[in-house]
């Protein structure tokens, strides 16, 4: 399954808060966005929110944006 993820970055906390109007999922992250910090712990979220292994959460396109694709596998 290919998911569209908007991320805030430098929240107060990791967490999935909901779906856009577009059908995005809108995701905070607690980690800046600096050498793969804020791509490894959207992983790592979006993997404790499908509970999959975070092997199986794949970023597909996007690594520099706020706006990102991702794989997710085992669904």
């Amino acid at each position: 399954m290919e998911v569209t993820v908007k991320v805030i970055p430098r929240s107060s906390r990791s967490e999935v808060i909901g779906e856009m109007a577009d059908g995005a999922l809108k995701v905070k992250l607690a980690a800046v966005p600096e050498k793969g910090k804020a791509n490894q712990e959207l992983c790592d979220v979006l993997a404790r929110h499908f509970r999959v292994p975070s092997r199986d959460v794949e970023l597909i396109a996007g690594v520099t944006s706020t706006r990102k694709r991702v794989r997710i596998r085992g669904l």
